[in-house]
Protein backbone atom coordinates (compact mmCIF):
# COMPACT_ATOMS: atom_id res chain seq x y z
CA UNK A 1 0.00 0.00 0.00
CA UNK A 2 2.89 2.29 0.99
CA UNK A 3 4.95 1.49 -2.21
CA UNK A 4 1.61 2.07 -4.23
CA UNK A 5 1.15 5.90 -2.60
CA UNK A 6 4.85 6.15 -3.31
CA UNK A 7 4.56 5.02 -6.67
CA UNK A 8 1.30 7.63 -7.32
CA UNK A 9 3.49 10.87 -5.85
CA UNK A 10 6.62 10.55 -7.65
CA UNK A 11 3.98 9.86 -10.86
CA UNK A 12 2.29 13.15 -9.94
CA UNK A 13 5.74 15.04 -9.76
CA UNK A 14 6.74 13.67 -13.19
CA UNK A 15 3.59 14.74 -14.69
CA UNK A 16 3.84 18.13 -12.77
CA UNK A 17 7.21 18.88 -13.15
CA UNK A 18 6.90 19.99 -17.21
CA UNK A 19 4.32 22.54 -15.67
CA UNK A 20 6.59 24.10 -12.77
CA UNK A 21 9.34 24.11 -15.99
CA UNK A 22 7.07 26.17 -17.97
CA UNK A 23 6.08 28.54 -15.38
CA UNK A 24 9.45 28.89 -14.53
CA UNK A 25 9.99 30.51 -17.63
CA UNK A 26 8.00 32.18 -18.49
CA UNK A 27 8.64 33.94 -15.28
CA UNK A 28 12.21 34.57 -16.96
CA UNK A 29 11.05 35.62 -19.96
CA UNK A 30 9.24 39.17 -19.12
CA UNK A 31 8.44 42.19 -20.98
CA UNK A 32 9.43 45.70 -19.12
CA UNK A 33 8.81 48.76 -19.32
CA UNK A 34 9.91 51.59 -17.49
CA UNK A 35 7.69 54.17 -16.51
CA UNK A 36 8.51 57.34 -18.23
CA UNK A 37 6.83 61.24 -17.21
CA UNK A 38 3.59 61.48 -18.60
CA UNK A 39 2.93 58.37 -18.80
CA UNK A 40 -0.79 57.00 -17.56
CA UNK A 41 -2.13 52.85 -17.52
CA UNK A 42 -4.26 54.14 -19.91
CA UNK A 43 -1.52 55.26 -22.59
CA UNK A 44 0.95 52.52 -22.22
CA UNK A 45 -2.04 49.80 -22.19
CA UNK A 46 -2.77 51.35 -25.86
CA UNK A 47 0.92 51.90 -26.35
CA UNK A 48 1.11 47.70 -26.04
CA UNK A 49 -2.17 46.66 -27.27
CA UNK A 50 -2.71 45.27 -24.42
CA UNK A 51 -5.70 46.34 -21.59
CA UNK A 52 -6.09 48.56 -18.90
CA UNK A 53 -7.19 45.83 -16.40
CA UNK A 54 -4.83 42.82 -17.76
CA UNK A 55 -1.93 45.59 -17.48
CA UNK A 56 -2.89 46.39 -13.61
CA UNK A 57 -3.59 42.97 -12.90
CA UNK A 58 -0.34 41.29 -14.37
CA UNK A 59 1.46 44.30 -11.92
CA UNK A 60 -0.86 44.04 -8.85
CA UNK A 61 -1.62 47.73 -9.50
CA UNK A 62 -5.08 48.31 -7.12
CA UNK A 63 -5.07 52.04 -8.08
CA UNK A 64 -3.71 54.04 -11.36
CA UNK A 65 -2.40 56.88 -9.02
CA UNK A 66 0.11 54.11 -8.20
CA UNK A 67 2.12 54.37 -11.04
CA UNK A 68 5.34 56.68 -10.52
CA UNK A 69 7.93 57.72 -12.84
CA UNK A 70 11.01 55.00 -12.99
CA UNK A 71 8.57 52.10 -12.09
CA UNK A 72 9.18 48.75 -13.91
CA UNK A 73 5.86 47.40 -15.55
CA UNK A 74 5.41 43.85 -16.76
CA UNK A 75 4.11 43.78 -20.22
CA UNK A 76 1.55 41.06 -21.07
CA UNK A 77 1.11 39.13 -24.19
CA UNK A 78 4.49 39.41 -25.35
CA UNK A 79 5.64 35.51 -25.03
CA UNK A 80 9.16 34.29 -24.86
CA UNK A 81 11.04 37.75 -24.50
CA UNK A 82 13.06 39.02 -21.97
CA UNK A 83 14.48 42.92 -21.62
CA UNK A 84 13.25 46.10 -21.47
CA UNK A 85 10.69 47.43 -24.03
CA UNK A 86 10.04 51.00 -25.10
CA UNK A 87 8.30 52.85 -27.81
CA UNK A 88 9.31 55.44 -30.18
CA UNK A 89 6.84 57.58 -32.52
CA UNK A 90 7.53 56.00 -36.23
CA UNK A 91 8.91 58.81 -38.47
CA UNK A 92 7.52 59.54 -42.02
CA UNK A 93 8.82 57.21 -44.62
CA UNK A 94 10.07 54.44 -41.91
CA UNK A 95 8.53 51.07 -43.05
CA UNK A 96 8.71 48.29 -41.18
CA UNK A 97 11.58 46.73 -43.34
CA UNK A 98 13.65 49.85 -42.78
CA UNK A 99 12.75 49.71 -38.79
CA UNK A 100 14.00 46.18 -39.03
CA UNK A 101 17.08 47.21 -40.83
CA UNK A 102 18.28 50.47 -39.02
CA UNK A 103 17.53 48.74 -35.45
CA UNK A 104 18.60 45.01 -36.14
CA UNK A 105 15.77 43.37 -35.32
CA UNK A 106 13.78 40.85 -37.44
CA UNK A 107 10.05 41.86 -39.05
CA UNK A 108 8.78 39.31 -36.91
CA UNK A 109 9.74 40.54 -33.66
CA UNK A 110 8.40 43.86 -34.52
CA UNK A 111 4.77 42.61 -35.86
CA UNK A 112 4.83 40.38 -32.48
CA UNK A 113 6.12 43.31 -30.01
CA UNK A 114 3.25 45.35 -31.48
CA UNK A 115 0.79 42.66 -32.76
CA UNK A 116 0.46 43.86 -35.63
CA UNK A 117 -2.23 43.20 -37.87
CA UNK A 118 -2.38 45.35 -40.85
CA UNK A 119 0.29 47.63 -42.78
CA UNK A 120 -2.04 50.60 -42.33
CA UNK A 121 -1.52 50.43 -38.61
CA UNK A 122 2.93 51.93 -39.23
CA UNK A 123 1.05 55.31 -39.44
CA UNK A 124 3.27 58.64 -39.13
CA UNK A 125 3.49 59.27 -35.76
CA UNK A 126 2.02 55.66 -34.33
CA UNK A 127 3.77 54.80 -31.42
CA UNK A 128 6.16 51.48 -32.12
CA UNK A 129 7.05 49.34 -29.61
CA UNK A 130 10.86 47.89 -28.81
CA UNK A 131 13.50 46.64 -27.39
CA UNK A 132 15.35 49.44 -25.28
CA UNK A 133 18.45 47.81 -26.44
CA UNK A 134 18.52 47.76 -29.83
CA UNK A 135 17.17 51.37 -30.24
CA UNK A 136 20.33 52.69 -28.19
CA UNK A 137 22.88 51.40 -31.44
CA UNK A 138 23.60 54.22 -34.02
CA UNK A 139 22.82 52.74 -37.44
CA UNK A 140 25.08 52.76 -40.47
CA UNK A 141 24.44 55.56 -42.97
CA UNK A 142 21.98 54.54 -45.47
CA UNK A 143 21.94 53.74 -49.24
CA UNK A 144 20.03 53.24 -52.20
CA UNK A 145 20.72 50.77 -55.00
CA UNK A 146 20.59 52.63 -58.52
CA UNK A 147 18.41 50.68 -61.12
CA UNK A 148 21.81 51.26 -63.66
CA UNK A 149 23.81 49.03 -61.15
CA UNK A 150 23.40 45.50 -60.13
CA UNK A 151 24.42 44.56 -56.19
CA UNK A 152 27.73 42.98 -56.48
CA UNK A 153 28.82 46.60 -58.58
CA UNK A 154 27.65 48.23 -55.35
CA UNK A 155 29.25 45.61 -52.85
CA UNK A 156 32.78 46.48 -55.09
CA UNK A 157 32.42 50.58 -54.63
CA UNK A 158 31.56 49.89 -50.61
CA UNK A 159 34.54 47.57 -50.14
CA UNK A 160 32.35 45.04 -48.96
CA UNK A 161 30.33 42.15 -50.57
CA UNK A 162 26.69 41.93 -51.52
CA UNK A 163 26.07 38.98 -49.33
CA UNK A 164 27.56 41.10 -45.90
CA UNK A 165 24.89 43.71 -47.17
CA UNK A 166 21.96 41.57 -47.40
CA UNK A 167 22.80 39.98 -43.45
CA UNK A 168 23.51 43.94 -42.95
CA UNK A 169 19.67 44.71 -44.02
CA UNK A 170 17.93 41.36 -42.05
CA UNK A 171 17.78 39.82 -45.75
CA UNK A 172 18.83 36.27 -46.42
CA UNK A 173 19.36 36.21 -50.05
CA UNK A 174 21.08 38.95 -51.81
CA UNK A 175 18.20 38.59 -54.87
CA UNK A 176 16.38 40.61 -51.93
CA UNK A 177 18.60 43.75 -52.63
CA UNK A 178 16.11 45.81 -55.06
CA UNK A 179 16.55 49.00 -56.96
CA UNK A 180 15.20 52.60 -55.10
CA UNK A 181 14.66 50.65 -51.55
CA UNK A 182 16.81 51.76 -48.69
CA UNK A 183 19.31 49.80 -47.16
CA UNK A 184 22.26 50.34 -44.19
CA UNK A 185 25.78 49.43 -44.74
CA UNK A 186 27.46 52.79 -46.11
CA UNK A 187 30.24 53.05 -44.12
CA UNK A 188 32.35 56.00 -46.01
CA UNK A 189 31.26 58.28 -48.78
CA UNK A 190 34.40 59.41 -50.30
CA UNK A 191 33.99 59.70 -54.11
CA UNK A 192 31.00 60.83 -56.21
CA UNK A 193 30.16 57.44 -57.19
CA UNK A 194 29.53 56.40 -53.51
CA UNK A 195 28.25 60.12 -52.67
CA UNK A 196 25.51 59.25 -55.58
CA UNK A 197 24.46 56.17 -53.72
CA UNK A 198 23.40 57.85 -50.38
CA UNK A 199 19.71 57.86 -49.86
CA UNK A 200 18.14 61.27 -51.05
CA UNK A 201 16.11 61.94 -47.83
CA UNK A 202 18.12 61.90 -44.82
CA UNK A 203 15.04 63.03 -42.02
CA UNK A 204 11.29 63.98 -42.62
CA UNK A 205 9.65 66.17 -40.20
CA UNK A 206 5.88 66.35 -39.81
CA UNK A 207 4.49 69.35 -37.62
CA UNK A 208 1.89 67.80 -36.24
CA UNK A 209 2.23 64.63 -36.51
CA UNK A 210 -1.19 64.14 -35.94
CA UNK A 211 -2.96 66.36 -38.71
CA UNK A 212 -6.28 68.30 -37.53
CA UNK A 213 -8.85 68.99 -39.91
CA UNK A 214 -8.82 72.96 -40.68
CA UNK A 215 -5.61 73.08 -39.96
CA UNK A 216 -1.90 73.77 -41.41
CA UNK A 217 0.57 71.00 -41.21
CA UNK A 218 4.03 71.84 -42.36
CA UNK A 219 6.68 68.95 -44.09
CA UNK A 220 10.50 69.45 -43.86
CA UNK A 221 13.07 67.87 -45.61
CA UNK A 222 16.73 67.09 -45.09
CA UNK A 223 18.40 65.82 -48.69
CA UNK A 224 20.62 66.90 -51.03
CA UNK A 225 21.11 69.98 -52.73
CA UNK A 226 18.93 71.30 -55.56
CA UNK A 227 16.57 68.44 -54.94
CA UNK A 228 12.85 68.56 -57.28
CA UNK A 229 10.62 67.77 -54.46
CA UNK A 230 7.04 67.35 -54.91
CA UNK A 231 4.31 66.20 -52.33
CA UNK A 232 0.72 64.59 -52.86
CA UNK A 233 -2.24 64.79 -50.63
CA UNK A 234 -5.74 64.69 -50.71
CA UNK A 235 -5.36 65.09 -54.45
CA UNK A 236 -3.14 67.49 -54.41
CA UNK A 237 0.03 67.56 -55.86
CA UNK A 238 2.39 70.90 -54.29
CA UNK A 239 5.90 71.58 -55.16
CA UNK A 240 8.96 71.46 -52.10
CA UNK A 241 10.97 74.88 -51.47
CA UNK A 242 14.21 74.51 -50.95
CA UNK A 243 14.30 77.18 -48.14
CA UNK A 244 17.73 76.73 -47.06
CA UNK A 245 20.84 74.61 -48.47
CA UNK A 246 19.77 70.73 -48.11
CA UNK A 247 16.04 71.75 -46.26
CA UNK A 248 12.85 71.68 -48.18
CA UNK A 249 10.05 72.76 -46.93
CA UNK A 250 5.67 72.45 -47.94
CA UNK A 251 2.75 74.09 -46.31
CA UNK A 252 -0.25 71.48 -46.66
CA UNK A 253 -4.08 72.92 -45.46
CA UNK A 254 -6.59 69.90 -44.08
CA UNK A 255 -9.70 70.65 -45.72
CA UNK A 256 -12.64 71.28 -42.17
CA UNK A 257 -14.33 68.61 -43.39
CA UNK A 258 -12.10 66.26 -44.25
CA UNK A 259 -13.18 62.47 -42.26
CA UNK A 260 -11.02 61.54 -39.67
CA UNK A 261 -8.48 59.22 -40.21
CA UNK A 262 -5.72 57.78 -42.38
CA UNK A 263 -5.13 59.14 -45.79
CA UNK A 264 -1.64 58.33 -48.01
CA UNK A 265 1.03 61.39 -47.78
CA UNK A 266 3.45 60.58 -50.91
CA UNK A 267 6.85 62.20 -51.63
CA UNK A 268 8.76 61.99 -55.13
CA UNK A 269 11.87 62.77 -56.40
CA UNK A 270 11.34 64.07 -60.13
CA UNK A 271 14.27 64.06 -62.64
CA UNK A 272 13.06 64.81 -66.57
CA UNK A 273 9.67 64.41 -65.48
CA UNK A 274 10.10 61.13 -64.25
CA UNK A 275 9.68 59.59 -60.87
CA UNK A 276 13.41 58.78 -59.46
CA UNK A 277 12.81 58.08 -55.69
CA UNK A 278 9.68 57.75 -53.81
CA UNK A 279 8.08 57.70 -50.47
CA UNK A 280 4.31 56.82 -49.43
CA UNK A 281 3.01 56.50 -45.73
CA UNK A 282 -0.25 57.16 -43.91
CA UNK A 283 -0.61 60.05 -42.29
CA UNK A 284 -3.74 60.46 -39.47
CA UNK A 285 -6.35 62.87 -39.97
CA UNK A 286 -7.80 64.08 -36.27
CA UNK A 287 -10.91 65.46 -35.98
CA UNK A 288 -11.75 69.12 -34.44
CA UNK A 289 -14.71 69.36 -32.66
CA UNK A 290 -15.99 72.63 -34.28
CA UNK A 291 -19.40 74.10 -33.15
CA UNK A 292 -22.21 74.86 -34.45
CA UNK A 293 -23.73 78.48 -35.58
CA UNK A 294 -27.48 79.41 -34.68
CA UNK A 295 -29.51 78.72 -38.56
CA UNK A 296 -29.43 81.84 -40.35
CA UNK A 297 -31.75 83.56 -42.62
CA UNK A 298 -30.26 84.83 -45.92
CA UNK A 299 -31.32 86.16 -49.43
CA UNK A 300 -32.17 82.97 -51.37
CA UNK A 301 -30.11 84.29 -54.13
CA UNK A 302 -26.60 84.06 -52.06
CA UNK A 303 -27.59 80.00 -51.38
CA UNK A 304 -28.83 79.17 -54.83
CA UNK A 305 -26.14 76.75 -56.56
CA UNK A 306 -26.58 78.64 -59.55
CA UNK A 307 -25.12 81.62 -57.72
CA UNK A 308 -22.71 80.00 -55.30
CA UNK A 309 -21.07 77.29 -57.41
CA UNK A 310 -19.60 79.39 -60.35
CA UNK A 311 -18.62 81.61 -58.04
CA UNK A 312 -16.88 78.91 -55.53
CA UNK A 313 -15.37 78.08 -58.82
CA UNK A 314 -14.08 81.36 -59.52
CA UNK A 315 -13.10 82.16 -56.12
CA UNK A 316 -10.99 78.94 -55.83
CA UNK A 317 -9.14 79.35 -58.95
CA UNK A 318 -7.23 82.43 -57.82
CA UNK A 319 -5.90 80.17 -54.71
CA UNK A 320 -4.22 77.72 -56.75
CA UNK A 321 -1.39 78.88 -58.12
CA UNK A 322 1.81 78.41 -56.34
CA UNK A 323 4.11 81.16 -56.22
CA UNK A 324 7.96 80.08 -55.43
CA UNK A 325 8.67 83.12 -53.83
CA UNK A 326 7.82 83.62 -49.88
CA UNK A 327 6.76 87.37 -49.18
CA UNK A 328 5.55 87.32 -45.57
CA UNK A 329 7.90 86.48 -41.97
CA UNK A 330 6.37 85.55 -38.99
CA UNK A 331 2.65 85.59 -37.14
CA UNK A 332 0.91 87.81 -39.67
CA UNK A 333 -0.64 91.23 -38.35
CA UNK A 334 -4.32 91.57 -37.20
CA UNK A 335 -5.80 92.93 -40.68
CA UNK A 336 -8.11 94.89 -37.80
CA UNK A 337 -7.35 98.74 -35.75
CA UNK A 338 -8.64 96.38 -33.00
CA UNK A 339 -6.26 94.91 -30.38
CA UNK A 340 -5.11 91.80 -30.97
CA UNK A 341 -3.81 90.86 -28.16
CA UNK A 342 -7.48 91.59 -26.50
CA UNK A 343 -9.01 89.92 -29.33
CA UNK A 344 -6.66 86.85 -28.64
CA UNK A 345 -7.26 86.74 -24.61
CA UNK A 346 -11.14 87.46 -24.71
CA UNK A 347 -12.58 85.92 -27.98
CA UNK A 348 -14.88 89.40 -27.97
CA UNK A 349 -13.52 90.54 -31.92
CA UNK A 350 -15.60 87.86 -33.62
CA UNK A 351 -18.73 86.78 -34.56
CA UNK A 352 -18.18 83.97 -35.83
CA UNK A 353 -14.97 81.34 -36.20
CA UNK A 354 -13.18 79.25 -38.81
CA UNK A 355 -15.03 75.82 -39.24
CA UNK A 356 -18.60 76.89 -37.48
CA UNK A 357 -21.02 74.51 -39.40
CA UNK A 358 -23.93 76.28 -40.99
CA UNK A 359 -27.22 75.76 -41.89
CA UNK A 360 -29.36 78.56 -44.30
CA UNK A 361 -33.05 79.59 -44.54
CA UNK A 362 -33.59 76.21 -42.59
CA UNK A 363 -31.48 73.77 -44.39
CA UNK A 364 -29.10 71.22 -43.15
CA UNK A 365 -25.70 71.46 -41.93
CA UNK A 366 -23.72 70.86 -44.92
CA UNK A 367 -21.95 74.26 -44.92
CA UNK A 368 -18.61 75.29 -42.75
CA UNK A 369 -17.48 78.94 -42.46
CA UNK A 370 -14.41 79.57 -44.21
CA UNK A 371 -13.11 82.07 -42.36
CA UNK A 372 -12.88 84.37 -39.15
CA UNK A 373 -15.52 86.97 -39.03
CA UNK A 374 -13.84 90.12 -36.97
CA UNK A 375 -16.17 92.44 -35.71
CA UNK A 376 -16.71 96.22 -36.58
CA UNK A 377 -18.63 99.40 -37.91
CA UNK A 378 -19.07 99.90 -41.55
CA UNK A 379 -16.40 101.81 -42.40
CA UNK A 380 -13.48 100.39 -40.00
CA UNK A 381 -10.10 100.02 -41.93
CA UNK A 382 -8.68 96.57 -43.23
CA UNK A 383 -5.14 95.65 -42.97
CA UNK A 384 -3.17 93.23 -44.87
CA UNK A 385 -1.70 91.24 -42.14
CA UNK A 386 1.32 90.03 -44.38
CA UNK A 387 3.36 91.32 -47.83
CA UNK A 388 2.25 90.03 -51.11
CA UNK A 389 0.55 90.89 -54.20
CA UNK A 390 -3.29 91.41 -55.20
CA UNK A 391 -4.67 88.92 -57.04
CA UNK A 392 -8.33 89.68 -57.12
CA UNK A 393 -10.33 92.83 -56.10
CA UNK A 394 -13.59 93.36 -57.00
CA UNK A 395 -17.62 92.81 -56.15
CA UNK A 396 -19.08 89.40 -55.98
CA UNK A 397 -22.72 88.40 -55.04
CA UNK A 398 -21.82 86.06 -52.04
CA UNK A 399 -18.94 87.72 -51.14
CA UNK A 400 -19.31 91.02 -51.88
CA UNK A 401 -16.69 93.82 -52.37
CA UNK A 402 -13.80 91.10 -51.74
CA UNK A 403 -10.08 91.25 -51.99
CA UNK A 404 -7.44 88.07 -52.18
CA UNK A 405 -3.93 88.52 -51.49
CA UNK A 406 -1.12 85.84 -52.83
CA UNK A 407 1.62 85.61 -50.00
CA UNK A 408 4.05 82.90 -51.99
CA UNK A 409 4.29 79.26 -51.51
CA UNK A 410 0.91 78.65 -52.01
CA UNK A 411 -0.77 80.89 -49.12
CA UNK A 412 -3.51 83.19 -49.53
CA UNK A 413 -5.29 85.58 -47.83
CA UNK A 414 -9.34 86.48 -48.85
CA UNK A 415 -11.48 89.94 -47.08
CA UNK A 416 -15.32 89.85 -47.70
CA UNK A 417 -18.49 91.96 -47.41
CA UNK A 418 -16.02 95.68 -47.94
CA UNK A 419 -17.96 99.24 -47.82
CA UNK A 420 -14.25 99.99 -50.40
CA UNK A 421 -11.52 98.15 -52.07
CA UNK A 422 -8.54 99.92 -52.22
CA UNK A 423 -6.41 97.97 -53.84
CA UNK A 424 -5.92 96.76 -57.65
CA UNK A 425 -4.76 93.65 -59.04
CA UNK A 426 -1.44 93.42 -59.33
CA UNK A 427 -0.70 96.06 -56.28
CA UNK A 428 2.57 94.86 -54.12
CA UNK A 429 0.65 95.36 -50.79
CA UNK A 430 2.75 95.43 -47.11
CA UNK A 431 1.83 94.14 -43.54
CA UNK A 432 -0.32 96.70 -42.21
CA UNK A 433 -1.10 98.54 -45.35
CA UNK A 434 -4.80 99.89 -45.43
CA UNK A 435 -6.22 97.66 -48.12
CA UNK A 436 -9.96 98.71 -47.69
CA UNK A 437 -13.25 99.50 -44.95
CA UNK A 438 -15.29 97.35 -43.66
CA UNK A 439 -19.03 97.17 -45.02
CA UNK A 440 -21.86 94.48 -45.26
CA UNK A 441 -21.98 93.53 -49.37
CA UNK A 442 -22.89 90.32 -50.47
CA UNK A 443 -24.21 87.77 -48.11
CA UNK A 444 -23.87 89.81 -44.91
CA UNK A 445 -26.06 90.23 -41.98
CA UNK A 446 -24.45 93.41 -40.76
CA UNK A 447 -20.84 95.09 -41.06
CA UNK A 448 -18.14 93.12 -40.64
CA UNK A 449 -14.41 91.49 -42.17
CA UNK A 450 -14.74 87.77 -43.26
CA UNK A 451 -11.36 87.12 -42.82
CA UNK A 452 -9.81 83.86 -44.35
CA UNK A 453 -6.27 82.30 -45.23
CA UNK A 454 -5.92 79.51 -47.45
CA UNK A 455 -3.08 77.04 -47.86
CA UNK A 456 -2.52 75.45 -50.92
CA UNK A 457 -5.66 75.75 -52.18
CA UNK A 458 -7.41 74.74 -48.97
CA UNK A 459 -9.27 77.02 -46.74
CA UNK A 460 -7.33 76.96 -42.81
CA UNK A 461 -8.27 78.37 -39.37
CA UNK A 462 -6.98 82.10 -39.91
CA UNK A 463 -6.33 82.33 -36.12
CA UNK A 464 -3.70 79.68 -36.43
CA UNK A 465 -1.69 82.10 -38.89
CA UNK A 466 -2.85 85.31 -36.06
CA UNK A 467 -0.44 83.51 -33.47
CA UNK A 468 2.37 81.38 -34.50
CA UNK A 469 4.97 81.73 -37.02
CA UNK A 470 4.56 79.54 -40.38
CA UNK A 471 6.53 77.31 -41.38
Amino acid sequence: MLWKLMRGFLLLIVLLFPLWAVQAQSDTDTATYLVQAGDSLWSIAQRFRVSVTELAAVNNLQNPNQLVVGMELTIPAIEGYRGRLTSLPLTYGESIQWISRKYQISVEQIIRFNHIISPNELYAGAPLVLPEEQIATVPLPCFSMPEEMTPLEVSILMQTNPWQIAAQNQLTQTIQLLPGEPYLGLAETHGETIKNLVCPFAEIKLSPTRFLQGKTAVVRLQGKAAMNLQVSFMGRDIPLIEEAPETYVVLLGVHAMADPGLYPLEIYLLSGGTVQYALSQMVNVGKVDYPYDNPLTVDPETIDPAVTEPENELWASYAQTFTPQKYWQGEFVFPSPLSKDYCLSSGDCWSSRFGNRRSYNGGTYDYFHTGLDIVGKEGVEIYAPADGVVVFAGPLTVRGNATMIDHGWGVYTGYYHQKEVYVQVGDRVQAGQVIGLVGATGRSQGPHLHFEVWVNGVQVDPLDWLTQAFP
